[in-house]
């Protein structure tokens, strides 16, 4: 068993490594209290038990001993197997509890996908792997955790991880897939399907829009997600284009479908000839128009090297979605069809900047992209896109 103490004036961090077991608790508790003592008053105290291999209920009694007298704030780096043995036992109830994150290496791997936060890696025949940028917290990578749980009750078929990953100085997300492709790599391989993967395409849309949101549910407002995006950059462009995005937003109608937010080719995955859905750090609720505009905005509207970010040549992506909203729309005309289409396109003018939040590290070049895209799409299209976004009422 092994001990190790750092006191930075009054934070005081406990290392523990080794076995506590009930053969050495005693001598360990008395080691602890004469250090503790030793590096001067404590304020707080945290355990790191990264090399910690197991620990009994004298072990658990000392935890508690300390939770006591020293005001225990947390203890981290918790190995799965003990972590276990504090939740089953209330610790995890009682205090701050992290358990520690196993290391998975990238190198060599096979990249599958590439996005605004992240890029997702091909482990195995069975594993993929989503590692985030640089700065990503954990918190908010448990959210995406959180709402694949959500979503997949709801009955959407969602990849769920439960695993949370050390890559590098990065968080990482594994999923387990067996054999499973992404649609982009199905239809670059299977060109002459294309037909066959619109209508996927399409269903899958639609099984995700007929699932209602329930109020107490903890799935966010994507039009709320969406105003405070914009409010984060705003900063980059003119306010009277910022105003034009505010009014094309609020002219969305109001809804409680289930929204996916960043459904584009590389985020869904086939598994045997079912599609599951990853990437769901974004889902939200409210009306299918705001999700149809955030695809559109990726599948043909895409700022950024179209063939690395969805993984198909641009033209062969751009026929994949027109043929995937036809089947969307099945049952309208080709007029009404092509309307809807002029609606998406507006739409997708507000993901086309609002992305830019998701990171406060982008390269000035990508910002600079987006600011000259903004002019010709936005500033120039003014009274255009404001046209359009007042027919928007006319969704059911």
């Amino acid at each position: 068993m092994s001990i190790r103490i750092a006191n930075d004036h009054g934070q005081a961090t406990l290392y523990l490594g080794g076995r506590l077991d009930t053969t050495v608790a005693r001598q360990t508790e008395e080691e602890i209290n004469e250090g503790l003592r030793g590096t001067g008053v404590t304020d707080s105290l945290t355990i790191d038990a990264s090399e910690l291999t197991y620990i009994s209920s004298s072990g658990l009694r000392i935890i508690l001993s300390l939770a006591k007298n020293y005001n225990l704030s947390s203890i981290i780096n918790v190995q799965p197997e003990i972590y276990e043995v504090m939740k089953i036992t209330g610790f995890t109830r009682m205090m701050h509890i992290e358990k520690g994150l196993r290391h998975v290496s990238v190198d060599g791997c096979e990249v599958i996908g590439m996005g605004g936060v992240g890029t997702v890696y091909r482990i195995n025949d069975d594993t993929i792997i989503k590692v985030f940028r640089e700065g990503t917290t954990l918190a908010e990578v448990e959210k995406e955790v959180n709402m694949s749980k959500e979503a997949f009750v709801m009955g959407t078929p969602t990849a769920i991880s439960f695993d949370v990953v050390n890559v590098g100085n990065r968080l990482g997300l594994v999923y387990e897939l067996l054999y499973a492709e992404t649609l982009s790599t199905q239809v670059r391989n299977q060109p002459e399907q294309l037909d066959l993967f619109a209508q996927k395409y399409a269903d899958l849309l639609h099984q995700l829009h007929d699932i209602e949101v329930p109020k107490d549910s903890c799935i966010p407002s994507g039009i709320e997600n969406e105003r405070k995006a914009i409010q984060h950059i705003s900063h980059y462009f003119p306010q009277e284009g910022i105003d034009i995005i505010m009014q094309i937003l609020d002219a969305i109608p109001e809804g409680n479908r289930l929204l996916h937010l960043d459904l584009q080719a590389k985020n869904i995955m086939i598994q045997g000839s079912e599609p599951m859905l990853i990437d769901m750090g974004e889902v939200g609720y409210g009306h299918p128009l705001l999700d149809l505009g955030h695809t559109h905005s990726s599948m043909e509207t895409l700022i950024g090297d179209y063939e690395q970010i969805i993984g198909i040549p641009k033209q062969l992506g751009i026929e994949l979605w027109h043929r995937t909203l036809d089947y969307y729309f099945k049952g309208e005309s080709s007029q009404a069809i092509e309307h809807r289409k002029r609606q998406l396109d507006a739409v997708a003018c507000i993901r086309n900047i609002s992305w830019l939040a998701l990171s406060d590290s982008f390269p000035e070049s990508v910002i600079r992209e987006c600011q000259l895209t903004f002019t010709e799409r936005v500033m120039k299209r003014r009274d255009y896109l404001l046209q359009v976004s007042e027919t928007f009422k006319d969704w059911k």
